[in-house]
């Protein structure tokens, strides 16, 4: 049975819901590329600009700073082209895996979960979330803290708020979200680097999130997601939490299934949806698709059909586990990469403690 488990215990509801991409796909921009960029982003020179300071001066965030801060913003081109290229749309499972099923990070993995026992420990007990998620979503997202992203926070999502053609207003609310954090915790807005997408620190929080889910896990009075890697961890898990996550519950099954399913099959029902799941094991039974385990005929799953190396598809039934997954990142690839990692990690883990034993 592919599960991993964690213990029961109060857990928290919300329906908020985070963005983000892993990140390691785009280059931070040359020097000559921002100064040569036609875009203004300081108020007295864009309207846009000037609008959303005033909304923010109203919320009791001081001009002159706001000024200053949206001054220094540059335009980046290279974020506005690495949007259209994110690996989760335009990679297969197999190559999506490869990126991150590997031996280091596996290893790596274990190394987090040694170093930060106790945090993780009580993480898993406030929240229910299993130290194994938790620490393979900080391993996909940022390598364990090692690539938090070169882009900076305030040139990407200026660029994406003001110019992105069609989620200009999403970026625009993480905009006011970032400038918000940066004041209130009195950081140097210029300073702070993540992916080309604005999202940040060792869990890749996008602002929005940052503000809803960040809690500080270490009672030192500050939220720190950037270099704290105690508060990543218990900002992952209470993320986790909120979106309800189901202490103890299977994430996905094994299922065989027919060599190949017509597009029009695929579609109707659901498969590599990021929706909860609401096909049934029965109803996938009646198109030859059966789980490898002993499933209720009535349980409710995500079907999953996942192409590999060798052009083989392998079918999975995720359960609401993995749907919660998919609220960090709405992808498929990322949820099951995020749980062949949890369960390499939890067993490398049990292994060597084993043999320490």
């Amino acid at each position: 049975m592919n599960k991993v488990q964690g213990k029961t215990s109060r857990y928290f509801l919300a329906a908020m819901m985070c963005w983000v991409t892993p990140i390691a796909i785009a280059e931070e921009p040359s020097q000559g590329e921002q100064q040569a960029a036609p875009q203004h982003f300081a108020p007295q020179q864009n309207a846009d600009s000037q609008a959303l300071m005033e909304e923010l001066v109203e919320q009791g965030v001081p001009q002159a700073w706001l000024e200053e801060a949206l001054g220094q913003a540059n335009y980046t081109q290279s974020v506005l082209d690495a949007m259209e290229g994110a690996a989760e749309r335009r990679l297969k499972w197999h190559e999506y895996r490869a990126i991150f099923m590997t031996q280091q990070r596996i290893e790596e993995g274990v190394e987090f979960i040694d170093k930060h026992a106790d945090a993780l420990a009580r993480a898993e007990s406030t929240y229910g979330v299993p130290a194994e998620i938790i620490t393979a979503i900080i391993g996909v997202e940022t390598y364990y803290g090692r690539h938090k992203g070169q882009h900076r926070v305030l040139d990407s999502l200026a660029t994406l708020a003001f110019l992105h053609p069609a989620r200009g207003a999403f970026f625009r609310g993480e905009l006011a979200a970032f400038l918000r954090i940066a004041y209130e915790q009195q950081v140097d807005p210029t300073g702070l680097r993540g992916s080309y997408a604005g999202a940040m620190g060792y869990p890749q929080f996008i602002p929005t999130s940052y503000q809803a889910y960040a809690v500080d896990f270490d009672d030192d009075g500050r939220r720190d997601l950037w270099e704290n890697p105690v508060d990543a961890i218990g900002s992952v898990a209470n993320y986790f939490a909120e979106h309800n996550w189901k202490p103890g519950a299977d994430i996905y099954h094994q299922a065989t299934g027919p060599d190949e399913l017509s597009s029009e099959l695929l579609q109707e029902l659901s498969f590599n949806q990021t929706s909860p799941p609401a096909v049934s094991v029965a109803q996938l039974a009646e198109q030859g698709l059966t789980p490898e385990d002993s499933l209720d005929s009535e349980l409710l799953v995500a079907p999953l059909a996942l192409e590999f190396a060798d052009g083989e598809t392998h079918y999975r039934f995720g359960e609401y586990n993995f749907y919660v997954i998919t609220r960090y990142n709405h992808s498929h690839l990322y949820a099951m990469a995020v749980a062949e990692l949890a369960e390499e990690i939890a067993a490398l883990h049990d292994k060597l403690h084993e043999d320490e034993a």
